[in-house]
């Protein structure tokens, strides 16, 4: 599984860490998300599928 996170198109309003919060996080300056970690096991593949949904900005890219 690939992750990609968009930093630019992210406006911080944190859905992907309620959905994932060991896989993202988000930085205290200006919530803009931040990956945690790209080595995910397939158990929490559906989490980081949720948590890219969930983005209002459409900032988290999951594939493979």
């Amino acid at each position: 599984m690939k992750i990609e996170v968009d930093e630019d198109a992210c406006v911080g309003v944190g859905q992907c860490v309620l959905a994932a919060p060991l896989v993202f996080d988000q930085r205290e300056e200006d919530g803009i998300v931040k990956l945690l970690r790209a080595d995910v096991s397939p158990i929490e593949r559906a989490t980081v599928e949720e948590a890219a949904n969930r983005c209002p900005a459409v900032a988290i890219r999951v594939s493979g």
